[in-house]
């Protein structure tokens, strides 16, 4: 049955072109218009590692003098050095990794390849395993490296190919700063969306190309960057390890759910323990979100991506009331035929179905359309001078959402006029033919 009333369906559209193209052209440009909007907010609010974001936790606490005190205001989103390393050899976590953001000058061997800069990791030993970072050669270091300063590095993909032509370079050696290192991991292809471990460089931004031990990068002083909030006396970037300054971010993994009220139990105690000392002055103030927790407080997503999705859903609420009106007027204008259908014996039933079939049909081809408007309108995305704009593109998920968002809203389209056309009496619409 449902492939006579597809016959019927295809029948019907060829006999009236020009109602079925612009139905089908109405479809496309509200489901181009959404699916590329939508495309964007899909790639924008994802979840950047999923699997173990739940796992992954920002903790905060206020070491903040009390000139400027606010109650209830969140603390601070960074830490101080000593604090994180505080936090971090206390290891009550499963895993946790103290970082900051920097530039390092690479000195490559080739005379073919001019010095340059690029962006940097200072970090601890967890910060692979944490974030399931892939290796394509080699690993991380381990805590000893962190303990010993010791000079070795990890270096992205992008670097490898570029000054060991893709080669396995693990082994070998890459001056930075007049310093040579000891590569032992080349990194597998990597970017996190949005960059959550340090959104001072960029909500989007991509990996850095080199990763150096933290304590490594301060005893070379190599260049930070970022955001550093001080207070007091605060201020001097060649002693920030003594200085009180908020500059670093720290992380923790806890795999087990019932462990993270205990964590932040000692958050508590631990300012608690610092204001007994004299170094914190403000009461206790802690904070423990996970992934995507930080990324929704930090209010990511850019608010005109979301302007823009509404809008674009707004028109295509528009372009399916236009065609609600010309489906309606089309299976009006078919009342003889389907007068006809109803006196040989087919029910309403029969009738609304084989018109939901046509509309599903307008659906599918609409889809198709909209599939190519919402490419089209994905490549000018991506030429925008957004720093997310190379991040948009279509998926699998996104691809199947257009073709099931157009099927079912030329449906639901199609409700009210295949209910008006099923309410026909034959016998007055044979009478009147």
């Amino acid at each position: 049955m449902f492939g006579y009333y597809l016959d019927l369906a295809l029948h019907s559209l060829k006999r009236n072109k020009v109602l079925t193209a612009l139905m089908v052209v109405a479809i496309a440009l509200g489901i181009g218009a959404s699916m590329t909007t939508l495309t964007v907010l899909h790639v924008l609010s994802g979840d950047p590692l999923p699997g173990s974001s739940a796992t992954l936790f920002n903790p905060r606490i206020d070491p903040f003098s009390m000139d400027g005190y606010e109650p209830n205001k969140p603390p601070p989103e960074q830490v101080t050095w000593t604090d994180g390393m505080n936090l971090l050899h206390a290891a009550r976590a499963d895993r946790q990794a103290l970082m900051t953001g920097g530039a390092v000058p690479i000195q490559p061997t080739q005379s073919s390849i001019d010095p340059f800069y690029t962006d940097a990791r200072y970090t601890t030993a967890d910060f692979f395993p944490m974030f399931s970072v892939p290796f394509l050669y080699g690993r991380g270091w381990n805590a000893s490296d962190d303990d010993g300063k010791a000079r070795v590095v990890v270096i992205s993909k992008l670097l490898n190919d570029k000054l060991f032509e893709g080669k396995d370079s693990t082994g070998q050696t890459l001056r930075m700063k007049d310093t040579s290192f000891q590569i032992v991991g080349v990194l597998g292809d990597w970017r996190v969306n949005p960059h959550f471990y340090d959104l001072n460089i960029g909500d989007y931004a991509e990996a850095e190309d080199v990763f150096v031990p933290l304590s490594t990068s301060r005893d070379m002083k190599l260049s930070l960057n970022g955001s550093t909030d001080c207070w007091g006396s605060g201020g001097d970037p060649e002693h920030a390890e003594n200085t009180p300054c908020v500059w670093l971010q720290f992380w923790v993994q806890i795999v087990d759910p019932a462990k993270v009220e205990a964590y932040k139990t000692f958050l508590t105690h631990y300012s608690q323990e610092q204001k007994t000392l004299g170094r914190f002055e403000r009461e206790p103030n802690v904070a423990l979100l996970d992934v995507m927790q930080w990324l929704d407080y930090k209010k990511v997503v850019p608010s005109d991506v979301r302007l823009q999705t509404w809008l674009a859903l707004g028109f295509l609420l528009v372009c399916l009331v236009n065609t609600v009106g010309l489906m309606l007027a089309k299976f009006l204008r078919r009342s003889g035929e389907l007068g006809v259908r109803r006196a040989l014996g087919a029910s309403r039933r029969d009738v609304f179905m084989q018109l939901l079939i046509e509309a599903g049909v307008i659906g599918l081809a609409g889809g198709m359309g909209g599939l190519m408007l919402a490419y089209t309108g994905l490549w000018l995305v991506r030429r925008q001078p957004s720093s997310y704009a190379s991040l948009a593109h279509l998926d699998m998920t996104m691809l199947l959402s257009t073709f099931l968002l157009a099927l079912i809203s030329t449906l639901c389209a199609g409700l009210l006029p295949a209910w008006r056309a099923c309410q026909i009496t034959p016998a007055l619409q044979l009478k009147s033919q």
